[in-house]
């Protein structure tokens, strides 16, 4: 079994950037090979090593972590797939889907200036920036996609859905943030602007699931996202597929809403 200098193995994984950053965050303390941590950037490592790394670094943004819980909760492989990011912000969902292997990342958002300079000079990134989703047309943003995530704010997931389901191809999957504080109206959310009643929590995502449909996807799975949003929201996530011939799975969403209340609070 080959063997390779652990701060190239972490350039090579996509973890860093330079050699320089992965010596670094060795020396920090922040990196595991096999549950163990590593003290020298130059020790040799297996190739197929289990290497974990601090989640700060892990990913430009914590959004890098939600969607890492996503995938693997529904156990989606991205590997090769062109994707866009619908309100990529920093960049965190862009960020772990190339380290997971896509092929390319459209990265849109209403915004202009936030998404990570690693990722703007990423040659696999493609970037949208003051861009509205609902007024962008498939052919300027490059569809069809395989996939689509998405993290939108100030406004209702099913009021973006339809337009970002457009953009798939047939059967091509969208994975998208549910955000409770942003779907129950103003006068719901409580102080703090966290929304903590699980009935709100069920029936915001009760309201997603049963939505795809009418929208032309079929809803394949829900769980409860593994991190809060900034200010404590429990948010949750939607897999959906283009296309209604599918079959659709059964969503337990009181018992998602009881996980997610057991494991974060609110």
């Amino acid at each position: 079994m080959a063997h390779q200098r652990l701060d190239n193995v972490l350039v090579s994984r996509g973890f860093f950037l330079t050699r320089e950053k992965a010596r670094a965050a060795v020396l920090a303390g922040e990196v595991r090979v096999a549950s163990v941590k590593a003290i020298k950037p130059g020790q040799r490592v297996d190739d197929d090593a289990t290497i974990e790394v601090a989640a700060a670094k892990k990913y430009v943004s914590r959004g890098g972590l939600k969607l890492e819980g996503a995938l693997d909760e529904f156990r989606l492989d991205v590997s090769g797939v062109r994707a866009i990011d619908i309100g990529a912000s920093t960049g965190g969902f862009t960020d772990c889907l190339l380290k997971r292997g896509a092929r390319s990342v459209t990265a849109v958002d209403v915004g202009y200036g936030q998404l990570a300079w690693s990722l703007r000079e990423d040659e696999r990134v493609t970037v949208f920036e003051r861009t509205n989703i609902r007024h962008a047309t498939p052919e300027a943003l490059g569809a069809p996609f395989d996939l689509a995530v998405v993290d939108v704010s100030f406004i209702g997931l099913l009021v973006v859905a339809g337009r970002v389901i457009d953009l798939l191809a047939e059967e091509g999957s969208l994975l998208a943030l549910v955000k409770p504080q942003f779907e129950v109206g103003k006068g719901r959310v409580g102080k703090g602007g966290v929304v903590r009643d699980p009935l709100l929590h069920r029936e915001v995502l009760q309201r997603a699931c049963d939505g795809m449909q009418d929208l032309g996807a079929t809803t394949r799975g829900a769980c409860v996202s593994p991190i809060t949003g900034p200010k404590g929201n429990i948010e949750f996530w939607l897999w959906a597929q283009k296309g209604t011939g599918l079959s659709e799975a059964a969503i337990d969403v009181e018992a998602i809403v009881a996980e997610a209340h057991e494991k974060l609070g609110a």
